[in-house]
């Protein structure tokens, strides 16, 4: 089994709550991971497993193993129970581990019953710095990262990526709350994977759907919590220029963009007109992954100002700000540096990070000029 990045967080959690909340997509491992912490286990999607819960709740709470509930959000009279079991020995942590497909925003019984008594902690699918075998860099940006997607067996892509959305439009997105046709939720699929790297712009997607811009940011939030999709908000400061308000939306998993991009080969991805801007999500994904896993505390921003003056990531991280050119290429030019310093000072960025896929990196203590896994390397710990 291949070791997560976030086990050691999770533990430190079980230090301090006496529950912890782990959240991400469907598939992304959540359950393999869970289950090899050892404990007693509940799939609450189950009929069964929820009634074997209930009959045996006294028992399982009273004892001192570790309890799994997965799928936690579809088992909402789980939580005011989760509540008085926990308030009645406050001084007792790492007691429960609470497993969802959702976002705590849509999964509305964490943040009203369990406030103050846990911590929400997300698994996203497999990370660079996870995968071991040859040509990770390659496979895990053609094929995402869910494990069963093809970064492990190269035969399920892209074959499980249609399989996975037409079962979350089909079914769980409306049970979650997004109550809209598969078929509109599939051309909305393809739409984001069509916009992905550019602005948010939802009066024009909601024109070609023929539906109202309030109505395809309600859907959009859906998608966000379940984490599809990421908006990345655009960063605002005083300086004298006019700047672009508007985040951007990228596909949080590149395997599923290239999926409805219909990109089933290295040769038809770099053949591709998005290749660049799945290239740029792909690493924004990535680093932002990474830091998340780590416990480590940020924003993260993209910047473009009205003439054309932009970064690819801003990171406000140890109380610096970190500015990023993403580059596909393996030989940046010196203007592409001036351009990204030129940019970082009208911010004051403290730090500037060209990041490509060179082999040979420079660093010093403002600047980086590296490819991903020097980069992810440089901000462990």
């Amino acid at each position: 089994m291949i070791s997560r990045k976030i086990a050691q967080l999770v533990q430190a959690r079980f230090k301090k709550y006496p529950a912890v909340v782990l959240v991400g997509p469907r598939q992304c491992g959540k359950t393999t991971f869970a289950t090899s912490l050892g404990g007693l286990y509940f799939d609450l999607e189950q009929g069964t497993e929820r009634l074997k819960l209930d009959a045996s709740w006294d028992e399982v709470v009273a004892g001192d193993s570790l309890v799994v509930l997965d799928e936690a959000q579809s088992y909402p009279e789980l939580f005011p129970r989760l509540r008085g079991t926990i308030d009645r020995d406050r001084n007792r942590n790492g007691r429960f581990l609470l497993l969802g497909s959702i976002s705590p925003a849509l999964m509305t019984q964490v943040s009203e019953s369990l406030a103050g008594r846990l911590s929400v902690l997300e698994l996203t699918p497999f990370l660079f710095s996870e995968i071991q075998h040859d040509n990770r860099l390659k496979k895990l940006w053609l094929y995402g990262g869910y494990p069963d997607g093809g970064i492990l067996l190269d035969e399920q892509f892209p074959a499980w990526q249609q399989d996975y959305l037409n079962l979350l439009a089909q079914r769980d997105l409306p049970n979650w709350g997004m109550v809209v046709r598969p078929q509109i939720t599939d051309r909305l699929f393809r739409m984001l994977a069509a916009t992905h790297g550019q602005e948010w712009n939802a009066s024009r997607i909601g024109s070609s759907l023929g539906l109202a811009y309030h109505t395809v940011n309600r859907y959009l939030d859906y998608l966000e919590g379940a984490f599809l999709i990421r908006l990345l908000p655009a960063y605002h400061t005083n300086i004298r220029k006019r700047l672009i308000k508007r985040a951007k939306v990228y596909w949080r998993d590149s395997g599923l963009l290239h999926s409805l991009l219909n990109l089933q080969n290295s040769d038809s991805l770099f053949g591709h007109p998005s290749v660049g801007a799945s290239w740029e999500g792909f690493v924004i994904s990535q680093i932002l992954s990474e830091l998340q896993s780590s416990g480590r505390s940020f924003n993260a921003y993209h910047f473009r100002t009205s003439d054309q003056k932009e970064l690819d990531l801003l990171l406000e991280i140890d109380s610096q700000l970190w500015a990023f050119e993403i580059k596909l290429t393996s030989s940046p030019s010196l203007k592409d540096l001036e351009r990204l310093n030129q940019v970082a000072s009208l911010i004051g960025a403290q730090r500037r990070v060209l990041l490509c896929n060179s082999t040979d990196p420079i660093c010093n203590s403002s600047q980086m000029i590296c490819n991903l896994d020097t980069f992810l390397n440089s901000i462990q710990g």
